[in-house]
């Protein structure tokens, strides 16, 4: 499995929503509080967004739960998450 980091806040349906997706897949996942000011500046910074989850798999920033979703319904997340093919960066 690949290195995945989700950039969440605690109050966040959709934070809620990519987080389950990862653990049904089995991904073990490090979480990131978003809401810290700090973390927030560098997300926006890398990613240009401003909204959570954002989710970032080997590195790359892949977007929020809606990609993450769609990736899972097109087939193609747990090839990702295998490392078997790299993942699509949203920026």
């Amino acid at each position: 499995m690949v290195d995945v980091r989700i950039y969440t806040t605690s109050w966040c349906p959709y934070c809620h929503s990519a987080k389950a997706l990862l653990k049904k897949r089995g991904v073990a996942f490090e979480e990131i509080d978003a809401s810290d000011p700090e973390q927030r500046r560098w997300l926006v910074e890398k990613t240009g967004l401003r909204t959570v989850p954002q989710i970032f798999i080997a590195g790359v920033p892949v977007g929020g739960s809606d990609e993450l979703h769609a990736l899972d319904r097109a087939g193609e997340l747990v090839p990702i998450l295998a490392g078997e093919r790299p993942p699509p960066s949203v920026i």
